[in-house]
């Protein structure tokens, strides 16, 4: 069986938010044909118990504690540099020699690194394939936030943006191939970096179609008389704390209005504390972590995901419309999806918009299905995790 060496900035399990949900099923995937060997950063001191799970789809594994806080204070040596703050931000001499140690000892056929920050481990193994998995472009991301934040936080992520962009570039132009979440995500790249046009690719997110599946037995956590408006995701992501901000602020105060019986249900993991602000706003529920978000996207009314920046694909919508639901959705997190006309999802244009078609799901059953069987088929036949997965064992089996 050959071996794989793969890097990840945060440990692979559980599967419960974006990276983790990509990183674990990589990993799964991997563990499959590979006997593979891990090195990754645990910065949620909850996810240790999480490590007999993840060893099970391993050989060797080196995971390591990240102190955020920490790290925050590593990771201004950058200013002083042309390095993006991750960088620092994830630079440990403990993993660097595991690393090494692995390299020189193991047969290794190939490198999965998963995020940028991680690529410095191997940057010295030129004769070694090496494939980065970006996800995203994640250098477009900070630009999108200096956007939306005043100086000096504008200063400092519009830095970030271009000081990232170019390490990017620097990867990409050094591994054997880049791999993004979706062809959107890859032809931006391509555009950014055509030097290593013919090595930039697509491996698309897929969805757990088995556990993302609309039983009848899921308890209903809402009140009978509850007209449900859910949004699902960490809350402690800054562009799922300004979705919901904006739309708890400027768009759900007037379907309250005008239909009492509207709730705005935010359901996801370490809520920041603006975003358990928002529970003071009439009709709006916020629940932190709960031990299953089926529950609460089976009996919604329907799914908003009104993110205002977002790059790639984002899983919740995938997840929301595996479960059959309807979806109202900005354009932001619908981009990187397939979307084929017909679905039974919506994508609000103005403020005006949100309201009155929010208004419309709400009040209205023949407007958008409870129960959506295209989203459920669309999800089945695009975005089940073993057809995306299946690019790349191709491409391993190419090295």
């Amino acid at each position: 069986m050959k071996e794989i060496l793969f890097l990840a900035h945060r440990i692979p399990y559980p599967p419960n938010k974006g990276d983790k949900i990509r990183s674990f099923h990589l990993l799964k995937y991997l563990s499959e044909s590979y006997r593979v060997h891990l090195g990754a950063f645990v910065d949620d001191p909850d996810d240790w118990r999480y490590v007999s799970e993840v060893e099970k789809f391993c050989g060797e594994t080196r995971l390591l504690p990240l102190q955020p806080g920490r790290s925050k204070l590593k990771s201004l040596k950058g200013l002083a540099t042309r390095l993006p703050l991750t960088v620092p931000y994830y630079a440990d001499t403990r993993m660097g020699t595991w690393v090494d140690g692995i390299l020189n000892e193991r047969p290794i056929h190939a490198a999965l690194v998963f995020s940028s920050a991680m690529a410095q481990y191997v940057a010295d193994y030129d004769s070694l394939p090496r494939i980065i998995d970006f996800v995203d472009v994640d250098s477009d991301k900070w630009r999108q936030y200096a956007a939306r934040k005043n100086w000096p936080m504008s200063w400092i992520y519009r830095r970030e943006a271009d000081c990232l962009v170019r390490y990017e570039r620097k990867i990409a132009n050094a591994f054997s191939r880049s791999a993004f979440v979706s062809e959107n995500e890859a032809a931006l790249f391509r555009s950014l970096a055509p030097e290593a046009n013919d090595r930039i690719l697509s491996i698309e997110n897929g969805v757990d179609t088995a556990y993302f599946a609309d039983r009848a037995d899921y308890v209903n956590p809402y009140s009978p008389d509850e007209l449900v408006m859910v949004f699902t995701g960490a809350m402690d992501y800054w562009a799922n704390v300004d979705a919901v901000t904006w739309f708890a602020n400027e768009i759900f105060p007037e379907i309250r209005r005008q239909l009492g019986s509207a709730r705005f249900y935010i359901v996801g993991a370490r809520p920041t504390e603006s975003v358990r602000t928002l529970a003071q706003t009439e009709g709006v529920k916020v629940t932190g972590a709960v031990e299953d978000v089926r529950p609460f996207l089976k009996h919604a009314r329907c799914v908003v995901t009104p993110l205002r920046i977002a790059r790639g694909v984002q899983n919740k919508v995938l997840e929301a419309m595996a479960m059959g639901k309807s979806i109202l959705s900005s354009e932001a997190a619908v981009e990187g999806i397939d979307v084929v006309d017909r679905l039974d999802l919506i994508v609000p244009k103005t403020p005006g918009d949100w309201v009155e078609l929010g208004l419309n799901v709400l009040g209205a059953d023949d407007f958008l299905p409870r129960e959506s069987e295209k989203n459920r088929r669309f999800i089945m036949q695009r975005y089940g995790w073993e057809m995306s997965l299946h690019r790349l064992g191709t491409l391993l089996d190419s090295l």
